[in-house]
């Protein structure tokens, strides 16, 4: 039994029409990475770039292939990156130190070449040192506006003390991954 006064005035209702998502594309991507990001254009190199990477397994890390070698995905991003900061004076200015160094330690060998290979070895160090914190921070952000997802492989991942031998794994979502595949083609 029902109450018929309860359903006079109303009508039969219409099925309810779910909006599709909305489609992800790299205009969409850039947005929400200029709203979520403190260095969006950076954010946006490193996520191209986990693209990249991920493109046959759909996740990035622990290690990228480079010929026949295996290097942890944060340093890869990190060389793969280095050719942006060539001509950034701070760049430069490592290099100066790093020679000066060198210098007052007696280290620096004699033959130009050489100089210039250890000089240019160190400097490649140091800013890896530098790009590993500033991909981590982009990485996070990418994290956090939703982009990415990044978990842990390797020894102890459950330890309480996680840092030992723990390498980092990003997976791309896959919205994202299949906005900038298509740009990429």
């Amino acid at each position: 039994m029902f109450q018929a006064d309860l359903f006079r005035d109303s009508r039969p209702s219409e099925p309810m029409r779910l909006a599709a998502p909305p489609t992800t594309t790299t205009v969409s991507i850039l947005e929400c990475l200029s709203t979520s990001c403190k260095r969006p254009r950076y954010a946006f190199m490193v996520l191209n770039l986990l693209v990249e990477a991920s493109q046959r397994t759909g996740s990035a890390g622990p290690y990228v292939l480079v010929g026949d070698l295996r290097v942890p995905v944060r340093d890869w991003l990190c060389d793969a990156l280095v050719p942006v900061a060539q001509r950034d004076p701070r760049r430069l200015s490592i290099e100066g130190r790093v020679r000066q160094m060198l210098e007052d330690a007696c280290e620096l060998p004699l033959d130009p070449d050489d100089a210039q290979r250890l000089v240019d070895e160190m400097v490649l160090e140091r800013i890896r040192i530098s790009g590993r914190t500033n991909v981590s921070r982009a990485v996070s952000e990418l994290v956090r506006a939703g982009l990415v997802k990044r978990h842990y492989q390797g020894f102890r991942v459950d330890h309480h003390n996680r840092g030992a031998k723990r390498q980092a794994v990003y997976v791309v979502t896959e919205p994202v991954m299949r906005a900038l595949s298509r740009a990429t083609t």
